[in-house]
């Protein structure tokens, strides 16, 4: 708690604009910030995203499967889908998959992952509470606020290991290469401003 808490501080006091009616509930963050902070993850994002990362299937992360798996792979091939997909009447993917939330920059082609997640039941894990979605809507707001944009969507993965240990092994190696801002493991490298707007 007191990682999150102390994020607000690497931003500057005269950077924020604050509304006079709720000074703590209804914070401002100008829109040069949030690019800034946007272009940060991007910096770091975007080689991957070109060069299709390579390397994430470690053949000794599937010991029953193939070798043949070790592939080139990037997120951006994978079907974007709204948010909301879980209330659609068929589930479009099932079983088990490494998750990715994103978020397109309006007027780039820019895309940042904003978080990665596993999951042993890809139609059923982003129902109901989750974190993350408690991050993105604050990183929504934020941004109409500052009349920006979000263009957010999900992308599932499951050409990936059953056993959930495999799976994990996997999902915290993409975590540890693409740093998401909104997973914990990362939320303090990139100073997340939205996400110390939760308590």
């Amino acid at each position: 708690m007191k990682k999150l808490e102390r994020q607000y501080n690497l931003f500057n006091n005269n950077d924020l604009d604050f509304s006079e009616k709720n000074l703590l509930q209804d914070v401002y963050i100008q829109k040069e910030i949030i690019k800034e902070w946007q272009e940060k993850v991007i910096n770091h994002q975007s080689p991957f995203f070109k060069s299709n990362y390579k390397d994430v299937t470690q053949p000794s992360l599937f010991e029953s499967i193939s070798e043949e798996l070790n592939v080139t792979f990037n997120p951006i091939q994978l079907t974007p889908l709204p948010l909301s997909f879980w209330r659609w009447p068929k589930a479009m993917h099932q079983g088990p998959a490494v998750y990715f939330v994103m978020d397109k920059i309006i007027n780039s082609e820019e895309n940042i992952i904003l978080y990665i997640g596993e999951t042993i039941s890809a139609e059923k894990r982003w129902k109901g509470e989750h974190d993350c979605k408690n991050y993105l809507s604050s990183y929504s707001d934020t941004l109409q606020k500052a009349n920006m944009t979000p263009k957010l969507n999900i992308r599932f993965w499951l050409d990936v290991p059953i056993k959930t240990k495999e799976r994990r092994k996997l999902e915290q190696k993409l975590i540890q290469t693409w740093l998401p801002p909104f997973n914990k493991e990362t939320r303090g490298i990139w100073a997340t401003p939205f996400t110390s707007q939760i308590s």
